[in-house]
């Protein structure tokens, strides 16, 4: 079972005090924001290994955790990995993704970027600007899953077929833009499944808004302001959806079964950030856990 550890804050003394008639004017009036603003998350350091580190995070007045400080990678790693594939770097502020051209055929210094403690009821929170012709992904709930080849050996599958994805892309130059149904490949959507409606995204270069709410099965993407789908996990809507997409039974029998039972056992999984070959920015990384 993994540790979620919160921090105690004054303002819950402070608050005590006042009902008692106790405590000064001063302490009275304090407020949300000269609260502490910290919070210990676990995470995972590597594939399968439980989550056993913790690091302190800061929590701003609103209860959002900043996961990612602008400066650093802690809490962390690749899929699938104990580091941070070197194409993967911190850059004025924000994580950028230095593309190899090869779209999903992802190099040794590559791969899918996870925030590696599991989340079940959440807001996420963050920006997200794409290269000319660019295409990425916001992943959500997702598990690190191997399965074993042919000649027996283990195999790492890739983020998406346990992960429903927010789609980032650059939807004047990419053609997945065009492809799909109904626009169901363009940014904001559920990729392959349901569109964003409004179509607000920025063009290529510009800063984009994404949220992301995950309860009790209920989940909402935004976009720049506005909320743009939603959808609800573990229902019989949500099997029909994966059967009319990429990722059927008859299709992709793993994928089906894996995101049918989104979240697994436990209906929780990382955050991660996809990479599809092209440069990719994201920045101002935030959650909410709403459990």
């Amino acid at each position: 079972m993994k540790k979620v550890f919160y921090t105690l804050t004054c303002l819950a003394i402070t608050g005590a005090l006042t009902a008692c008639g106790g405590g000064n004017k001063k302490a009275a009036e304090t407020t949300a924001e000269e609260a502490p603003t910290t919070q210990m998350l676990s995470y995972s350091k590597s594939m399968k290994a439980a989550e056993t580190d913790s690091l302190s995070l800061p929590v701003d007045k609103d209860g959002y955790i900043t996961i990612f400080d602008g400066k650093t990678f802690n809490g962390w790693r690749g899929y699938g990995k104990d580091n941070v594939p070197s194409r993967w770097v911190i850059e004025d502020g924000c994580i950028k993704f230095n593309g190899s051209g090869g779209g999903e055929a992802q190099t040794a210094e590559g791969g899918d970027l996870i925030f590696a403690h599991k989340f079940k009821n959440f807001e996420l929170e963050l920006e997200w600007k794409i290269s000319k012709g660019g295409n990425s992904g916001i992943l959500y709930l997702a598990q690190e899953v191997t399965s074993t080849d042919k000649d027996g050996k283990e195999v790492l599958e890739p983020i998406y077929i346990s992960a429903p994805e927010f789609q980032v892309l650059d939807n004047a130059n990419h053609p997945d833009a065009k492809l799909g149904k109904d626009n169901n490949r363009q940014a904001a959507s559920l990729y392959d499944m349901i569109p964003a409606v409004p179509q607000n995204a920025k063009p290529f270069g510009e800063w984009n808004t994404a949220k992301i709410m995950v309860y009790k099965g209920t989940v909402v993407h935004g976009q720049n302001g506005e909320n743009v789908l939603e959808y609800h996990l573990w229902t019989p809507q949500w099997t029909e959806m994966l059967e009319n997409s990429k990722f059927s039974k008859e299709k992709w029998p793993l994928a089906f079964e894996l995101l049918n039972n989104c979240g697994g056992e436990n209906h929780e999984g990382f955050i991660g950030l996809q990479d599809h070959g092209d440069d990719v920015w994201y920045r101002n990384i935030r959650v909410k856990i709403l459990d």
